[in-house]
């Protein structure tokens, strides 16, 4: 089964991203960081905690928009709880990201008087501080990765270091996965960094889409394939209705 989708590519990065962090409760928001983590739990960490996003934890690993057997009980109030004191990996959003992992989700413009309101910080700022922390773009441009955002809601570790040890003891920007490619803070003085191209993708589109100087090393590898297992389980388990292509059309 090799005829992938970039979606697939991209479920199976994001799966990467969790396969270490062992029990830890991940909280991934949005469609493809949801299908990602599912299929972690049902490949390469087991040991994963999921939440349905509103109100429980889950025993099983159901499809999309599924629902499954109670295990736990975690209102958003609780969630607080948990991000304050507890193991978490978060995977957010980004409207913008800089080159020092800033991420932007409240406004476009000046603070001030912004040209156009979005979500607002929400957990942001507290998901950057105390957790492991990683990043998903639908859409790779240089109007998301910016030379710098517009307003810092999650913090980068540059600047959680300069507010001091309360603000950058736990603070983690583990990777960033887009459509196009997989990035870290492993750059110079801990700036974004290209790890891989998606297959089709060249270095050069990844770095023609990005509004700041990403570092590059000698070589870049390209993100792997999703395996057989992991294609059943997308397909047949976990988003038979073909969700992703929401996020991530056909090639």
């Amino acid at each position: 089964m090799s005829d992938y989708t970039r979606a697939d590519v991209c479920a199976a990065a994001i799966a990467d991203a969790f396969s270490e962090d062992g029990e830890i409760f991940a909280s991934p928001m949005g469609l493809l960081p949801t299908l990602g983590v599912r299929l972690a739990r049902l490949t390469s960490n087991p040991d994963l905690v999921i939440s349905d996003g509103e109100s429980v934890f889950m025993g099983g690993t159901p499809p999309l928009g599924g629902k499954d057997v109670v295990e736990g009980w975690i209102p958003f109030r609780r969630v607080f709880d948990v991000v304050a004191y507890g193991k978490r990996h978060v995977m957010m959003g980004a409207t913008q990201v800089d080159r020092e992992g800033n991420q932007n989700i409240s406004a476009i413009g000046p603070f001030a008087q912004p040209k156009r309101q979005l979500l607002g910080s929400r957990g942001a700022p507290g998901n950057t501080v105390n957790n492991r922390t990683s990043y998903w773009v639908p859409k790779h441009s240089t109007r998301v990765f910016v030379e710098q955002v517009d307003i810092v809601s999650g913090v980068g570790p540059t600047r959680a270091a300069a507010a001091g040890t309360a603000a950058s003891r736990f603070n983690d920007i583990h990777r960033i996965v887009s459509n196009l490619a997989v990035l870290d803070m492993g750059g110079a003085e801990r700036t974004m960094r290209l790890v891989s191209v998606h297959p089709g993708v060249t270095v050069d589109e990844v770095v023609a889409a990005t509004g700041f100087t990403l570092e590059v090393p000698a070589e870049v590898p390209v993100t792997r394939e999703p395996s057989y297992e992991e294609l059943l389980l997308i397909r047949e388990m976990l988003d038979p209705k073909g969700l992703r292509f929401k996020e991530v059309p056909h090639d």
